[in-house]
């Protein structure tokens, strides 16, 4: 007989991280702390939320190796500490290329073990003329899509630019929750976050937990934030608009399985991956 799902106490902590790491942990600690004290069980970080500097190599120059460094150490004890699940929404680690770095999302138990790791697969790339982005230059893509069981659920795992790419989650099958950190620009967010969050949220009958950097940052970069919990209806249960703060929203199983019974769409598929 199958384990009976768990409800959990979802937060999201929407930061405007800066140039410092010991600086940005303290806000992610303060952040942290106040959602634990409003219930929280599982707790997700924006994507870089250690460090967004000046130039790409600011982050290169912050690398970790996977297992050992200060903000991992740092995440370890956090999660042991609250007795929550904490996801670094994304840190930098080392890559098997000299110069280049891995965007991965790690997730930490309740015990302080990192039990799951997802590099970025899919590399943003932008170009409007007056704005432009290419992470293949300095990030080496992750290869496969990942999620992860949890005893509230089937949990998948991704990061901002994931977002649009639909298929990565049919890969993973039926999940109960999204995690989805990001560092949205300003132009593209404003366009296109919510209605790719609420998309995934209803294609595939799920929560989706999101959270952003959101607002102007120190060296000048501006992010979307308006982090979200989704529920797999597509309606928001909550919102962050810009700046640092804390939102929660209960993901409820029993309202998984009514969305599921009374459109039976992941039941009707006709092609699968």
């Amino acid at each position: 007989m199958s384990r009976e799902k768990a409800n959990v106490r979802l937060a999201a902590l929407q930061m405007v991280s800066g140039p410092q790491v010991a600086e940005n942990l303290a806000v992610a600690g303060d952040l942290l702390a106040e959602a634990v004290a409003r219930g929280a069980q599982l707790a997700l970080l924006p994507e870089y939320f250690p460090i967004i500097g000046a130039s790409d190599g600011d982050r290169l120059r912050a690398r970790e190796t996977a297992g050992s460094g200060l903000v991992q150490e740092w995440l370890a004890t956090m999660a042991e500490k609250h007795g929550v699940w904490l996801v670094a929404g994304s840190i930098p680690l080392m890559a098997e290329a000299r110069r280049k770095m891995r965007n991965s999302l790690l997730v930490y138990d309740p015990s302080g073990a990192c039990v799951a790791r997802y590099d970025k697969m899919h590399l943003f790339g932008f170009d409007n003329g007056s704005e432009r982005y290419d992470e293949a230059l300095f990030i080496e893509p992750g290869e496969q899509p990942q999620a992860i069981d949890t005893p509230f659920g089937r949990v998948a795992l991704s990061i901002c630019y994931d977002l649009r790419f639909p298929e990565l989650y049919r890969q993973l099958g039926e999940v109960d929750l999204i995690l989805m950190p990001a560092a949205f620009t300003e132009t593209t967010g404003r366009a296109h976050w919510e209605l790719l969050l609420r998309a995934r949220a209803v294609e595939n009958q799920c929560y989706v937990l999101a959270c952003g950097q959101g607002g102007t940052h120190a060296n000048g970069r501006q992010t979307h934030g308006n982090s979200m919990i989704v529920d797999p209806w597509g309606e928001v249960l909550a919102r962050w608009d810009k700046g640092p703060g804390v939102i929660l929203a209960e993901l409820d199983h029993q309202r998984i399985r009514d969305v599921r019974a009374s459109l039976p769409a992941l039941a009707h598929r006709k092609l699968s991956l």
